[in-house]
């Protein structure tokens, strides 16, 4: 559908620049996108690199373990399914951790890995599981503290103060994050839905 959608936007504005005899502009336009998209790429890079190596090296050290541990009961509060050492456990609190510091595309990875391990819990392999819901809830509209990846992109774009973002962003996902644990929690505890998993 995506792929649709782009189509129609290039057709679209190919041919208005064709009909207004500007197709050169057109041309300049496209070029000029995919060189600032690759240099955008480029100055992401380092910010990337350095925040998925520290959180590689606290995986191997076992401070992923250790901050398991430690939010172990609010864990087990939203996630009442997973058992406290199951691999999934510790995907989540990467994938959380990445999404607090802003990293949404180092995000994606630790997402996939606790799908895949909730994946192993789940009985109906054919539709997600309460955890599984919860666990997307938390992804989409966990709260950010630090978005590296944004002031990445407005610092390569030289913006005058790049950091100037992170008291509306903590702000708004702080908000984000409280419908979504608050929903989920009706869902889970007031629906047909929720109490057919606990029956499970």
């Amino acid at each position: 559908m995506l792929n649709v959608i782009w189509l129609v936007l290039l057709a679209s504005g190919i041919i208005i620049a064709a009909i207004n005899g500007q197709v050169e502009v057109a041309t300049q336009a496209a070029l000029g996108a995919a060189r600032g998209a690759v240099e955008v790429c480029f100055d992401l890079i380092g910010i990337m690199a350095l925040w998925l190596g520290i959180m590689r090296i606290g995986e191997r050290a076992g401070l992923v373990e250790a901050l398991a541990r430690a939010l172990r009961p609010v864990m087990s509060k939203l996630f009442p399914s997973v058992p406290a050492e199951h691999p999934a456990m510790g995907a989540i609190i990467l994938n959380l951790s990445a999404n607090v510091l802003g990293l949404g595309n180092a995000a994606t990875p630790f997402g996939l890995r606790a799908m895949q391990e909730l994946q192993k819990l789940n009985h109906k392999s054919e539709e997600a599981s309460v955890a599984m819901c919860t666990f997307l809830a938390l992804n989409t509209s966990c709260i950010t503290l630090i978005p590296a990846t944004i002031i990445g992109v407005r610092a390569s774009f030289n913006s005058a103060d790049p950091t100037e973002i992170v008291g509306p962003t903590i702000f708004a996902t702080a908000c984000a994050m409280t419908l979504g644990v608050t929903v989920d929690y009706l869902f889970r505890t007031r629906s047909r839905w929720g109490r057919d998993d606990r029956a499970d």
